[in-house]
């Protein structure tokens, strides 16, 4: 089952460190804040814990995919 990566777009300040951890996922905006790209398929699980463990705000999560969340 794949997993899914929510982003707090309050709690996020645009570090951009998410999308150096995990580029295959993420992506910035104009302004470096993230834009997540799809589902996480189970070969990235690792990459993309690593990528919620690494972010200083502590603002994403990783989840089941298919539920809604504060990520859009």
């Amino acid at each position: 089952m794949n997993s899914q990566i929510r982003v707090d777009r309050i709690a996020c300040t645009g570090h951009g460190l998410c999308a150096d951890l995990l580029p295959e996922l993420i992506e910035l905006d104009e302004w470096g804040y993230p834009i997540v790209l799809g589902d996480v398929p189970y070969d990235l699980t690792r990459h993309a814990r690593r990528a919620v463990r690494g972010c200083p705000e502590l603002a994403l999560r990783l989840g089941p995919a298919g539920q809604r969340g504060t990520q859009t």
